[in-house]
This record gives C-alpha cells, structure tokens and sequence, in this order.
C-alpha cells in the first residue's frame, strides 16, 4: 500500500441547521481499495460531493498528492483525477447519445475531442471500450441499453480519465456475475497502477473480494477503520450502527389461500414453461443472476407485457393485465428495481411521491384534499422510517436508501392482493434493508408478496420460499429453513455456465 492520495482532515459541512459531516479525518491511500460503509444518513453521499466538487466544504482540509485540494466543479474535480461513478446511473450517462458519445462526452465537452468526424470519435471511443472490455454496439442509443449496459458505460467513461482517486457508488447493483468480476479485474488493474479507490458498499460479496481496508461512519465522523487481515466486516458493521445487528430469524407462516397461481408461462421464445403460486401470508423470493427474467416476470404481472404463453389467476379468476392501470386496478402493485428511471418523480415532494398513483383516493374532483395527502405520507415516512425534516420536503434532498424507502412504501401506503417488489434493498444500508424486510413481512398477511433479489442473502432475510430464476425460467425452489445453501448456488452457477456456453 502507498502513500495516501487523499488526506481529509477535520472536514465538515452542514445545510441550514444539519450538522452533515463533524469533522472527518480520513486517508485513502494510493494502490488500495477503500470501503466505505455508513447507515443512510451517514454524510457518504455529502462527502462524496464534496470530493467531486458538487458542495464545497464549510470547514477542514482535502490534499491530493500532496497539494491542496477543493474544487469548485465536477469539472475542476475531474481535470484534478477525481472520478466518480454514481450510484444513480443516468447521472454518469446522456441517454439520448450513442455509446461512443457517452465515452468520450468529457472530451467533448472541454474541447479535446472533435464531433466533426463520426468515424474518428467511434475509433477513439473503441480503443475505450476495449480498454475496459466493454462489448458494444457503439453506434446505439444509451437509452436502449439495459440498465446493466448502461451502469458499464457510465464506469468505462470514468475510466477513460486515467484517475487518481475513483469513486465508486455501490456498483455492482445492476451488474450479473460476469459484468461484476470484469469490474473487479479492471479494480485490480486500476489498483496495481496506484490509483487510489473508494468504494462504497454495503454487500459482503463485494468486500470480501476487493477491500483492502474498510472505514465506517456513522452520524457525520469516521466510527471505525479496520486494516488488519482478515478484515473484521462484523466490527465493521458494529461501528457503522453502534451496535451489534443481530441475525435475522425468519419464522414460517402458515400459508394462506392461492393469491396468485402461473401455470406454463413462457416468458421467452427458447425459455422453458413454468408454474408458479404465491399464497396469501407469504413471502416468495426469487432470486437469480442480472438478465435471469425476474424482472420479464416482474413485467408480466404488471401489465408491462404479456407472457408468450400460459395462463395466470388471481383470486381464482383470469388474470391478463393489459397494462399497469388495469394491475393495480386489481390490486397488483409492482416496486419498480431502478428507482430514479422509473419510480420517483424528481420534481415532486416526499409526499407526492407517496400518493402519486393513488391521488383519487386523496382527492375532491380536481383538487387535492391536502389533509388526507398530509396524512398518508406522516404514516408511511413514520412507518418505512424515513429520515427526513417534512414530507413536504423535495425528494431529491433525501439520501439513497431513504429515496428507496419511499419507492417501496409507495407502494405499502395503499391495501393489495399481490405485492411484487423488484430489487427492493438497492442501494440501502444493511440496517434499513432489515427495516424495509421486517415492515413487507409485518404487512404480509392479506396478500401475496414477490421480491425479486439478485442477492441470496437478501433473500433469505425476507422470504418464506426461496425460487432460483434462470434463463426466464424457475430452476429450483427451496424451503427457507435449513437451506442447503450449496444446493442453490449451484443452480444459479450451473445457469450462468450454461448460458455462457
């Protein structure tokens, strides 16, 4: 390990009378991985702000390489070395320009790269994707990218500054297994040429494979460093709650009556059929690599598109949703899992966003009766356990995890028949991920409850039943009680093989 890249000392910032960060001291060093882990809330996102020049500080120092650093811009950050890929992928790509474009935008915006010649730009942005392994259709539109595709292009253009420090936002999130070990090669290259790498996380998987060192924080101050191997990610996550986390139990319900029931669904051309049930008082979990279908699926029972075949009931009567209006006409409420695309509205308040598909139920012809609005939404931030000043504050000024709380209570705020959650834990802290499971299994009993996971830990922190989803089909279903672990594990590596194969 070298030298440290960066050097923060005593840094602090607040917003009006919100003591943000109290004083960080904190080094990353050249040539290693740095995990930064914190509950939501902590101040990662303002630090990492402040790094990026987003917020400049209020008090403190930041010294990079040795020099004194505090950029006024993400572009004064950026020309210094400083990187940073976003948790929130559409900021780190233009969805209306091609792939070439979004690698190489920071040229163009500063000059160093012409627009005059497509063939030029293409050949350049090639020898980026190559670098990186990126395997793209140059020439296409981001915007008909996969969200994993996407989240690959924005990390390839951060690449492409040859950086000194790189920030990383909980990047796996929307990555497979096999876009996730391309990442971490290109991390061990990156930190084999002495680049400085901060990694935010809250997934074990990923610590255990790449963190040289983890530092917590809680409440605004760095609350523990841990360096010395093996790394005590149980200490770590002590001091990043100020307490130990107990292990989740999960208690099996009786099962109730058949909510939902899938017979010989195809989901696509070369898939297999599959059946599928979910009963009332029960929570089913279905887990499986980046592209297995979970989220075809999740797209099936909303009325976002339609199975190549078979048949679904709900309540025992046919159930052939024609669109999202009619699923939730019928009580089907679907969680979307990329929340800023498709589930918040930027623009809109803690409580808007809140009632937003049910602002009949909240309204008198045309106005909203603000009342009723006013609340729903103190009920649903009191029980998601929101951290927030008002409901009426603006979305955006809440932190990732909380912004998650809101997505999913959205869609809690309102009695189903079928609740189908899709990555529901993305990008939230391992205390507000038990918060979000303990409060969907307090609710379970009158409906049906599907959660979607790429995660195995996650789901066996939620779910009754575990289902392995592979190439748009179900390939295992296991019991969440004394689960062999390794028997699926093997079925979800035995569908990633034969996939690549």
């Amino acid at each position: 390990m070298e030298g440290p890249a960066i050097r923060i000392r005593d840094l602090r910032k607040a917003f009006g009378p919100n003591q943000v960060l109290r004083g960080i001291d904190l080094d990353l060093p050249s040539g290693a991985v740095t995990v930064l882990m914190g509950a939501n809330g902590a101040g990662k996102s303002t630090l990492v702000k402040v790094l990026c020049g987003v917020h400049s500080a209020d008090a403190g120092t930041v010294t990079l390489d040795g020099r004194p650093f505090a950029p006024a811009s993400p572009a004064q950050a950026l020309r210094a070395g400083v990187v940073t890929v976003h948790q929130n992928i559409n900021d780190g790509v233009v969805p209306d320009l091609d792939v070439a474009s979004n690698l190489l935008l920071d040229q163009i915006a500063d000059g160093s790269v012409g627009v005059a010649s497509g063939r030029a730009l293409r050949q350049r942005a090639r020898g980026v994707a190559e670098a990186v392994g990126l395997r793209l259709d140059l020439g296409r539109p981001v915007a008909g990218l996969p969200l994993a595709d996407r989240q690959l292009v924005a990390i390839a253009r951060a690449m492409a500054h040859k950086p000194r420090l790189l920030i990383l936002d909980e990047p796996t999130s929307s990555l497979s297994a096999a876009e996730a070990d391309r990442l971490f090669a290109l991390i061990d290259r990156l930190r084999a040429q002495g680049v400085a790498l901060l990694y935010i996380s809250h997934r074990m998987s990923d610590i255990r494979r790449i963190a040289d060192r983890i530092v917590s924080m809680r409440d605004g101050v760095v609350s523990g460093l841990f360096e010395e191997k093996p790394l005590d990610t149980a200490g770590a996550v002590r001091a990043m709650l100020g307490r130990d986390l107990s292990d989740a139990a999960i208690s099996i319900p009786a099962a109730g009556r058949v909510i939902l029931s899938m017979a010989g669904i195809v989901l696509r051309q070369d898939a297999l059929p599959f059946d599928l049930t979910a009963c009332a008082n029960e929570v089913v979990a279905i887990t499986g690599l980046v592209g297995s279908g979970k989220s075809a699926l999740a797209a099936a029972l909303f009325g976002q598109s339609a199975p190549l075949a078979g048949t679904m009931t709900l309540d025992g009567s046919p159930y052939a949703p024609a669109s999202p209006i009619e699923a939730v006409a019928r009580g089907v409420f679907l969680s979307p899992r990329d929340r800023r695309a498709n589930a918040l509205v930027a623009d809109f308040d803690i409580a808007r966003n809140l009632s937003l598909p049910f602002l009949r139920r909240h309204s008198w012809g045309s106005f909203i009766r603000w009342r009723s609005e006013a609340a729903m939404a103190n009920r649903m931030v009191g029980e998601m356990g929101v951290i927030c000043r008002s409901p009426r504050d603006g979305i955006l000024t809440l932190s990732g995890g909380n912004q998650q709380k809101v997505a999913v209570g959205r869609w809690m705020s309102e009695a189903s028949r079928l609740l189908v959650l899709d990555e529901p834990f993305q990008g939230v802290d391992i205390q507000a991920r038990r918060d979000i499971g303990a409060k969907v299994r307090a609710t379970a009993k009158d409906r049906a409850t599907v959660v979607l996971v790429a995660e195995l830990d996650e789901a066996m922190e939620i779910a009754d039943r575990i289902l392995v989803m592979a190439e748009h089909s179900l390939a295992g279903e296991h019991r969440n009680q004394n689960l062999d672990l390794s028997a699926v594990m093997r079925q979800v590596t035995e569908a990633q093989q034969g996939a690549a194969a």
